[in-house]
């Protein structure tokens, strides 16, 4: 059965997100003061840190009497960062703002009381109807919102060198039988079919294989409830992951994604699974799209958007909360996300972005993802369908799997939580 993008992206609401306290009085806190701010985020890498100045020229630009503090922590896709954050958040030491993405990773942090609701600001500055109606329910719990979305990344683009491809007269998988059968050939010309990083790209190349096998409707059942982990598809599934996993070079790969990029740039490897972001780590080194490097839709899940949204908050007891506030009118404007985001490799998240601003692969991403017969899910990596607890469960069980390929065990865990 068919569903618009909007209407699947306003379901991503329904997965289950907890109650919040409000607190939208936005009043600061004594002695707060607004000539600084402290950032926290994991935007410290090639291919990232360039969308994160960018935004910094705006927020300057703006307010320029106020100080940024830049307090960014390496690590693909938060997984150093979270952790850092998560200690300074018990000791009552929070950073005037930090970075999540937005959906349920969000809710252990609501839980705990450790962010405002916003939606004093969201009425301040009318990005309610400025945002999906779709986005805006995802990130909203018990009627309240607790973060100010920057940006729509892509988690499912299989990414790959023309010049390698027509040297071995290939074209992208758009199945992963398609893929397999490339591989033999592959690896007898001792070439990595599938370079990738450590166990966090591996999560990332999971939910994607089993987008791909299971399509949208049955990927989604994975984290609502309408699809049996214990079920025969899951199975095969779960079992495709360790065959592909197989012809990657994870057991001797080093660094985080970005490593596992410049394999594929240096033709070593012929693909690599990732995000959108890898758009902008390529463009550093001076490759062009559609000329030194292409996307097409992971194998399986074309005119499928497997969504996620980097997003900020206004932690309770911020510092320096006026400023705080500022940095947040930043991220949801239109300079501020027009500045980031062509430096992000991302397409805004407001609705009334300057489209002219966007080129090559961002063109191409903005039309999916504002085409209504493009199918929109949401990232189980990236914390969209999935909360912090469930994540780790899913953790633990990976770094297990990928050892035993033992795809009934990893169901059981993975699915438990469901």
């Amino acid at each position: 059965m068919g569903h618009s993008r909007r209407s699947v992206l306003a379901g991503l609401a329904l997965l289950g997100l907890p109650a919040g306290s409000a607190c939208s009085d936005g009043e600061p806190a004594p002695g707060a003061t607004d000539t600084r701010v402290e950032v926290f985020s994991w935007w410290a890498g090639p291919g990232e840190k360039e969308g994160l100045e960018a935004l910094v020229a705006d927020f300057r630009r703006q307010y320029p009497g106020v100080d940024f503090d830049n307090a960014a922590v390496a690590g693909g896709a938060g997984t150093v960062a979270r952790s850092v954050l998560a200690t300074r958040l018990q000791n009552d030491d929070p950073p005037d703002s930090y970075q999540i993405h937005a959906g349920q990773e969000l809710a252990a942090d609501i839980a705990a009381g450790y962010v405002e609701d916003l939606r004093y600001l969201y009425d301040q500055q009318g990005w309610r109807a400025k945002l999906p109606a779709g986005l805006v329910e995802a990130i909203t719990f018990d009627g309240a919102i607790y973060s100010v979305p920057v940006n729509i990344h892509r988690s499912n683009l299989l990414w790959y060198r023309p010049e390698t491809l027509a040297g071995l007269g290939l074209t992208p998988p758009a199945t992963w039988a398609e893929f397999l059968a490339q591989a033999d050939g592959l690896r007898s010309r001792n070439l990595t079919p599938l370079s990738i990083g450590p166990l966090w790209t591996q999560k990332h190349l999971l939910e994607n294989v089993l987008l791909g096998a299971l399509g949208p409707d049955g990927y989604t059942g994975l984290w609502n409830g309408g699809t049996d982990w214990g079920g025969g598809q899951v199975q095969q599934a779960l079992h495709l992951f360790t065959d592909v996993l197989t012809l990657t070079d994870a057991a001797t790969a080093v660094g985080d994604w970005q490593a596992a990029v410049d394999h594929v740039v240096a033709g070593t490897a012929v693909y690599n699974l990732m995000g959108d972001w890898v758009d902008a780590y390529l463009r550093t080194k001076g490759l062009t799209f559609t000329t030194g490097y292409g996307a097409v839709a992971s194998p399986g899940s074309s005119r499928v958007y497997n969504f996620l949204s980097d997003s900020f908050t206004l932690p309770k007891g911020a510092p320096h909360r006026p400023a705080a506030e500022k940095w947040l009118v930043t991220c949801g404007s239109v300079s501020g996300q027009d500045a980031f985001n062509p430096q992000k490799g991302s397409v805004p998240a407001r609705t009334d972005a300057d489209s002219s601003k966007y080129t090559g692969y961002l063109a191409a991403a903005m039309a999916e993802w504002a085409d209504e017969g493009t199918r929109v899910v949401g990232s189980m990596t990236h914390g969209v369908v999935v909360d912090n607890t469930w994540s780790t469960e899913i953790d633990t069980a990976l770094s297990q799997f990928t050892q035993d390929k033992d795809a009934a065990r990893f169901a059981a865990a993975a699915g438990r939580r469901r």
